[in-house]
């Protein structure tokens, strides 16, 4: 390989690694989170109904891979993995709601433009969705919400998501940030009814919806954004839960992607400077 073929490589803004090379029968885990969120979309529409049309989802996924492709040629000199983009698109498509377009198409871009440009240490510091999706949000309330569906009565079809995730994230090593977030979310819900008289069922309830889950098995788990350590990462995912649980005492409406933002991208600057240093 060539020095600028290298050099392009380690800069490529890809998050997942793809198979070992010469392993037989593996599956690039970018193959299996794309399945696995596709799932969720499935089963979403199937029993939730929680997207209002499909112009919006492919505007979202359209989008996102347009933006990658391109990007990823001019910046890097290669054809990108879809896949990744693809994940990035999905996610921006069910998270928002708007009855426009435009807020979809311009979620993906920024998700994927903040790969190559918010970078530190040559690495990007925010999950790419998590930062499309709350500078939306926030620039343009009125317009734009964020998907708030709970799964109901239909929990089985969410028992399954949990059980097939957990099985890819077994597979990629990140189960324990998904356990830990999930852990704590109870746990702080716990919490929070005491201080607040809320019953507990309805602190607890978000967790079964499908930005929970998008939030635990590829946001907070994302291994480009993700620190170092094993130890690291379960820290930070009990405190995306805690600043979640703060925002939440603060009556901040989208609390668990703001939660993201503001603690993902501090961890990973913190976790890139001690690298740096040892």
């Amino acid at each position: 390989m060539s020095d600028s073929k290298t050099a392009a490589a380690k800069t490529s803004p890809e998050s997942s690694p793809g198979p070992p090379s010469g392993a037989r029968f593996q599956i690039d885990p970018r193959y299996l989170s794309s399945g696995l969120i596709t799932l969720i979309l499935v089963f979403g529409q199937m029993y939730v109904g929680f997207l209002h049309g499909l112009s919006q989802l492919f505007t979202a996924i359209a989008a996102a891979l347009v933006a990658e492709m391109a990007l990823g040629r001019l910046l890097t000199g290669r054809w990108l993995n879809p896949a990744s983009a693809y994940i990035t698109g999905i996610s921006c498509g069910i998270l928002l709601r708007s009855l426009y377009l435009w807020p979809f198409a311009i979620a993906s871009l920024l998700s994927i433009m903040s790969k190559y440009v918010l970078r530190y240490r040559g690495r990007h510091l925010w999950n790419p969705s998590n930062l499309g999706i709350c500078v939306v949000l926030f620039a343009a309330p009125g317009t734009v919400a964020a998907l708030s569906e709970q799964w109901g009565n239909d929990l089985w079809a969410m028992a399954v998501i949990w059980v097939l995730g957990s099985v890819v994230l077994w597979r990629a090593k990140r189960f324990h940030v998904t356990f830990t977030y999930a852990l704590s979310f109870v746990a702080l819900a716990y919490v929070r009814s005491l201080m607040t008289g809320t019953p507990f069922l309805s602190e607890v309830a978000p967790i079964t919806g499908p930005m929970y889950q998008l939030m635990a098995f590829f946001m907070v788990t994302d291994p480009a954004t993700s620190v170092s350590s094993r130890g690291g990462r379960i820290g930070v995912a009990f405190l995306v839960a805690l600043a979640e649980m703060g925002l939440r005492l603060l009556e901040i409406v989208n609390a668990p992607l703001y939660a993201l933002f503001l603690v993902g991208p501090v961890a990973k600057v913190l976790d890139l400077g001690r690298k740096a240093r040892s």
